[in-house]
């Protein structure tokens, strides 16, 4: 098959956001069943694309809200407000839908596209929807947004989470209800859709590369606990700051914790052990380089690649549920808590096993095989499905629903579509 890889930012040779690694993990799977795969999306400064001839950039383009400035910012709710969308598809409108849709003809003939996430395929969805389409969902995006706002901080930042939730939800709804299949990251996400979506949905394990690096000699950890992260991410930054204020107060004040990852507005911490560095050059060193890891996502959908990672490492962990979503079965090195007294007692216990040289490292070559394995399967299987058409009845709405839609939708951005027995209007 000649496929067209649509995603926000394209897969790129060395990942380490979540992100990255899920859209390199489908790729390099797509491209392991022999397929041809053309790739459309933008890259993020100083990274370098994966897929060689076959990556179409839209150009650079920095999506991090915590790394522009405050007058960016306002250009994208601009954008957002002007077109009726999401700010994160407001961010993908530095093209035109006259650009996409020349793009997409010289790229013909191809056998249908994949759409990667909400934030481009949402920006775009008149254009890609004239074509047979699969859409992979991350996460439940607009669930995740409402999630968000219940845990703001301030009514500008509650009311921008359910902004964005309001016009996520229309969106999923658009590009999950129009595609031949549907993979998601977790279980809990297949689901998350709707029964009609469901149907149609399958699970996609993942793995963080697609070659499980050989595991050097294991050295001396230089950390009781390690954490890395994307911080700034609002879900991840839940966790964490669970993590800082209800699990570090009952940790012992000889306990070494660092933190990596770029943490913006960091709280004042009084543990001695704690050390915020920022951004480290290497996240697999930097991983081993703890004795035990903390699994600490408290909330959000999709599965969480640190856990994948994790395991694929052999690493010794303690896990909140919400960490292990997506995950069928656990290592024995991993202990789950949700309390934080328990989650607080499981590591001192476990950081003492390793002081005394019980370092509990597993080999995750097992692991990682079986989700690699089940990964092609579900790809292939999804694949199969491409042209298959979403049952009538899931998609077609009434005359009423319809002439409401579409009132809703006007000015949305570049005619995002109403769908009406599959077809875009």
């Amino acid at each position: 098959m000649h496929l067209v890889f649509v995603s926000s930012l394209v897969p790129v040779k060395n990942p380490s956001s979540g992100f990255d690694i899920a859209n390199r993990a489908v790729f390099d799977g797509l491209r392991a069943l022999g397929h041809r795969v053309s790739v459309i999306g933008y890259l993020q400064p100083g990274q370098t694309a994966a897929g060689g001839e076959d990556v179409h950039l839209l150009g650079e383009l920095e999506v991090t809200n915590a790394k522009v400035g405050a007058a960016t910012k306002l250009r994208w709710l601009a954008k957002a407000g002007l077109h009726r969308t999401t700010l994160s598809s407001a961010k993908m409108l530095e093209t035109s839908r006259a650009y996409m849709e020349t793009l997409l003809q010289r790229l013909q003939p191809f056998d249908g596209i994949v759409l990667n996430s909400v934030q481009l395929p949402g920006a775009f969805a008149a254009s890609f929807q004239k074509h047979k389409t699969i859409y992979i969902a991350h996460n439940v995006e607009a669930g995740s947004a409402r999630e968000n706002a219940a845990t703001a901080s301030g009514l500008l930042e509650r009311w921008l989470f359910k902004r964005e939730a309001h016009y996520l939800d229309r969106l999923e709804r658009t590009l999950t209800r129009a595609a031949s299949a549907v993979w998601t990251f977790a279980e809990a996400d297949r689901l998350g859709f709707g029964h009609a979506v469901a149907t149609r949905a399958t699970v996609l394990p993942l793995v963080t590369r697609w070659d499980l690096a050989a595991t050097g000699p294991e050295k001396s950890p230089e950390y009781d606990l390690a954490l890395i992260g994307t911080w700034s991410w609002h879900s991840n930054r839940i966790g964490l700051d669970w993590f800082l204020s209800k699990v570090v107060p009952l940790l012992p004040a000889g306990m070494s914790i660092g933190i990596a990852g770029q943490l913006p507005d960091a709280p004042a911490i009084s543990h001695p052990g704690i050390r915020l560095l920022g951004r480290v050059p290497d996240a697999r060193a930097f991983v081993e380089s703890g004795a035990v890891l903390p699994l600490i996502s408290r909330g959000g959908t999709g599965v969480q690649l640190k856990t994948i990672e994790t395991f694929e490492l052999g690493m010794p962990c303690v896990a909140t549920r919400a960490s292990l979503r997506g995950i069928d079965a656990l290592p024995g090195n991993c202990a789950v808590a949700d309390d934080p007294a328990e989650f607080a007692k499981l590591l001192v216990e476990k950081v003492a096993q390793v002081r005394t040289g019980n370092r509990q490292r597993l080999s995750g070559s097992v692991f990682h095989q079986a989700q690699k394995t089940r990964l092609l399967e579900t790809l292939d299987e999804g694949l199969s499905r491409f042209g298959m058409p979403a049952v009538a009845s899931d998609l077609a709405l009434t005359r009423d629903e319809a002439r409401q839609r579409a009132s809703k939708t006007a000015g949305a951005p570049y005619g995002l579509a109403v769908h009406e027995g599959g077809q875009s209007r």
